[in-house]
């Protein structure tokens, strides 16, 4: 492992030019102070754990220090926000500091968000408020624990620089790791802008660099569209099957390697709610839960125009015609695995989408339900969890076909099924209440929750030992939390 000063930097991406990103340094925050750091993300660059305990970690990213191998860059790009058009975007509070080269032979975005104006800021300060990026922390780690594509949070810096939003707020300073912070509104930037050329080198950067396997096709273009199809489908799957709302899907926020990126208003179902919107300024529902399949499609419409200029619209149709039925079947593959089955059967589809509707009428939590049938038997689980639900009749229809289907898979081992659906059912999932009870107590200078509450949520599928308050349902003012873009 590694100090901070024996990082190696590639910096790829601002090698690009002016035309891709602006040189900014970022703003220092006062007093900066180490709030939560994640040992796994910090490792992706070689980082011993212990670098995040000492001052210099807190003054590289809060803004006081800069490696001299670093080139902090604002990117530019434009996007579809709630379905319209805006044509300048770029990094307004966020800097990608460089790019690290780890001993593994991977490049690592180090991306600093709230690092203060740049060109792109719009009016903005530029900043990000503690409780925003409290969030984004746990919510990458998070994902990244429950096996779901998403973008890393090594560390989250506080301070006390003032910050308004609805009311006076202290800002911090979080550090997302990901392969790449491109994304679909880069290209439509590029597209829409009339830039051909820059348009040409940006897509060959990404061929070159990301899906590099995609230059041995005789359609290069088209291989790497159809692969990020391909990686939404199943980010998106995952999503559905987890009940993950991301709660502001614009192009600018859908990244070009299909993780979860740019966390905003996000929420964890509590009760099954197919119309559930977690974004309290998505007036529409146009985000909403079930919203989430048909838009990311739109969004891979809205790359694919900016991709006409090296595919044909014959090919990029056919490839965006991928999308649905690989998402379809990676969905139901796993809500077969989290009803512990092991085999396909023609009727698994209608057996899920029973389920999800006694589900959405009794108001049922959707992460414990699954949980709970695997903790016994089918005939005994389905029973303790009769009580869940309004419609007993329509329940226990439901609970004969389930124990039938059960019963057909015969593998007659209950302690190796329980196993095996524990393994896909997590116990601890980020409830938007969880998290605003680490915030409150962050906001007050204490921070063990969040960093508690982070390492529960490390380990989301086995059973910790004096952490079953975090597996509850969460209490009624819990489930009413309005959480906004506002950060």
């Amino acid at each position: 492992m590694k100090a901070l000063d024996e990082l190696t930097f590639d910096n790829r991406f601002a090698r690009l030019g002016d035309a891709f990103s602006t040189s900014v340094l970022p703003e220092p925050i006062a007093a900066p102070r180490l709030v939560v750091a994640s040992d796994a993300a910090l490792a992706l660059l070689d980082l011993d754990r212990e670098q995040a305990q000492t001052p210099v970690f807190a003054e590289l990213f809060s803004g006081h220090k800069l490696w001299a191998e670093a080139d902090p860059r604002a990117m530019v790009y434009s996007g579809h926000q709630f379905g319209s058009y805006n044509p300048r975007l770029g990094d307004g509070r966020g800097l990608l500091l460089g790019e690290v080269y780890n001993d593994a032979g991977e490049h690592w975005d180090l991306h600093l968000k709230g690092a203060g104006q740049t060109p792109y800021s719009r009016m903005g300060d530029g900043r990000a408020v503690l409780r925003s990026s409290i969030r984004e922390f746990l919510a990458s780690e998070a994902l990244h624990a429950l096996g779901i594509p998403s973008s890393r949070a090594a560390c989250v810096i506080g301070s006390t620089t003032p910050v308004w939003r609805e009311t006076q707020e202290r800002a911090a300073m979080v550090l997302r790791l990901a392969k790449s912070h491109i994304r679909f509104g880069s290209f439509e930037y590029f597209f829409y802008t009339k830039q051909p050329e820059e348009l040409k080198q940006l897509a060959d950067h990404v061929l070159a660099l990301h899906y590099p396997q995609a230059l041995e096709t005789e359609e290069p273009h088209l291989a790497m569209f159809t692969e990020i199809v391909e990686r939404n489908a199943e980010l998106i799957a995952k999503w559905q099957a987890y009940g993950f709302c991301h709660g502001v899907m614009n192009t600018d926020n859908m990244s070009i390697l299909g993780i979860t990126f740019d966390f905003g208003p996000f929420a964890f179902l509590d009760d099954f709610d197919q119309k559930f919107i977690c974004n309290h300024s998505d007036h529409e529902g146009r985000y909403s839960f079930s919203n989430q399949v048909p838009i990311a499609q739109w969004n891979l419409s809205a790359l694919a125009q900016a991709l006409t200029p090296f595919i044909t619209v014959e090919a990029l149709r056919e490839a965006i015609g991928l999308f649905l039925p690989l998402y379809q079947a990676h969905y139901l593959d796993l809500m077969r695995r989290r009803l512990g089955l092991t085999t396909a059967e023609d009727g698994d589809s209608e057996l899920v989408s029973r389920l999800l509707q006694l589900m959405q009428n009794s108001g049922v939590d959707y992460t414990l339900f699954f949980r709970r049938l695997g903790d016994q038997p089918a005939e005994i689980a389905v029973s303790h969890l009769r009580d869940d639900f309004v419609d007993l009749a329509g329940l226990d229809a439901w609970a004969a076909s389930y124990k039938a289907r059960v019963a057909r898979e015969d593998t007659g081992d209950e302690a190796e099924r329980r196993a095996r659906m524990h393994a896909v059912n997590p116990l601890y999932i980020l409830r938007n209440y969880l998290a605003q009870r680490a915030i409150e107590a962050a906001e007050q200078g204490d921070y063990q929750e969040v960093r508690r509450l982070h390492e529960v949520l490390c380990n989301p599928f086995e059973e910790q030992p004096g952490m079953e308050s975090y597996a509850q349902r969460p209490p009624d003012w819990g489930k009413h939390l309005e959480i906004s873009c506002s950060s």
